[in-house]
């Protein structure tokens, strides 16, 4: 219950400040351009396929739905530190750090609280893309179970680098210092995959592995992999933990 009411409280003061607004418009006008790029794309293929007479697998899924479900993770990797910059920065800037931290509340709920919040907030930003591929729906006939499992992947995705940002939130009092220390931490952890892609050793193997990106692939071609689910939630395990033992140093020292 009182997870439920610091998630309220941070949902609020998303919304009384210009954070969600402008990352909601932002995502909302990128990712609108690319589905119209997408979606203009595939259409003039398709012309151009039928003035010469040859066939063109019409595929939404493979020629719009995936491209804008990559797209979008993209974007997200650009507004997620916008999200959690505040969490706890803001907090530790005003003063209020001592007294959410001698309440009666325990961390794990102030961290659960938070972390579900901008969560929220962001399967909120997603939801604006759903309504774009909605149109698809009205005009053809796209298979609806990749849709749900892209979904799902950039839900845990953004769940993982949110749970980071909330630790990098925690570590300091200054939100432009957080959003893009976080923003570093979320990048190097998306290009892991693309400096080890040649290698073939195991160290190579392994920091492949840790690359956020890698693991969204099945999802965004509609492939539901357990060892991509339980990535996704060791990282969000591992980023809330971090925050608990950060949290506790706060707590010590107030």
């Amino acid at each position: 219950m009182n997870t439920l009411t610091i998630a309220r409280k941070e949902l609020s003061s998303y919304f009384r400040s210009p954070i969600a607004y402008g990352v909601m418009a932002f995502f909302a006008l990128i990712a609108g351009y690319f589905f119209y790029v997408a979606v203009m794309f595939f259409v003039r293929r398709g012309i151009e396929s039928s003035m010469m007479g040859q066939s063109f697998p019409m595929d939404l899924n493979e020629f719009v739905i995936r491209p804008l479900f990559s797209n979008v993770s993209v974007i997200g990797l650009f507004l997620i530190p916008m999200i959690t910059m505040r969490l706890f920065a803001e907090e530790k800037r005003t003063g209020t750090i001592e007294l959410l931290v001698t309440s009666p509340l325990r961390d794990s709920e102030i961290i659960l609280g938070k972390w579900l919040a901008a969560l929220i907030l962001y399967a909120a930003m997603l939801g604006i893309s759903a309504l774009s591929l909605a149109v698809l729906f009205v005009y053809g006939q796209p298979d609806w179970k990749p849709i749900l499992v892209g979904y799902l992947g950039l839900l845990l995705l953004g769940g993982a680098l949110l749970a980071i940002g909330e630790f990098i939130s925690t570590c300091t009092k200054n939100q432009i210092v957080a959003g893009v220390a976080t923003f570093a931490i979320c990048l190097l952890l998306w290009v892991l995959d693309w400096a080890s892609s040649f290698g073939t050793t195991v160290a190579d193997k392994v920091i492949s592995y840790l690359s956020v990106l890698q693991h969204f692939d099945s999802f965004s071609k509609g492939v539901l992999d357990a060892k991509d689910i339980v990535f996704y939630l060791s990282v969000i395990f591992i980023g809330l933990f971090l925050t608990a033992r950060s949290m506790e140093s706060l707590r010590w020292r107030a």
